[in-house]
């Protein structure tokens, strides 16, 4: 065992590099209208890494946008469980003024870092991307 020990040793410095760091977490807990973690989610398949604009969805603990969308607040019109009947009204422009809308979709909740969204029976499944993981482009996104 003694004469294995170096080159263990060896062994484990080599790959200390390769080795997954622990990231700290400092981001708000999860709350707001639907209970979720606030931040950036992307559709399933999609990498936190490289999100496709499309993919992307951001929630703010008022409502969940778009890469398109800001100033989003769903109002809860029905609730069963984990699922909630929304009117979810945004301003129909990534920033400044614009149209506000209004739009009916069912959000089913998961658990705090996951959702799915169904828009006439479309339905898109989201998950969390710690900052970490984002492009620089996402990381700083508030609303």
């Amino acid at each position: 065992m003694r004469a294995l020990l170096p080159a263990m040793m060896f062994i484990t410095a080599a790959m200390a590099p390769f080795v997954a760091s622990a990231e700290v977490d400092t981001t708000p807990g999860p709350g707001g209208v639907f209970h979720l973690k606030p931040g950036v989610y992307v559709s399933k398949g999609q990498p936190c890494s490289d999100p496709a604009n499309a993919a992307i969805r951001i929630y703010n603990g008022k409502g969940i946008r778009g890469s398109a969308t800001h100033g989003c607040v769903a109002k809860i019109v029905k609730k069963v469980g984990n699922r909630y009947t929304v009117d979810e009204s945004c301003i129909d422009t990534p920033t400044g003024a614009g149209k506000r809308t209004t739009e009916r979709q069912i959000v089913t909740v998961s658990n705090a870092i996951e959702f799915a969204i169904d828009k006439r029976g479309d339905v898109t499944t989201f998950h969390y991307c710690p900052v970490y993981q984002l492009p620089d482009s996402l990381r700083n996104l508030g609303d």
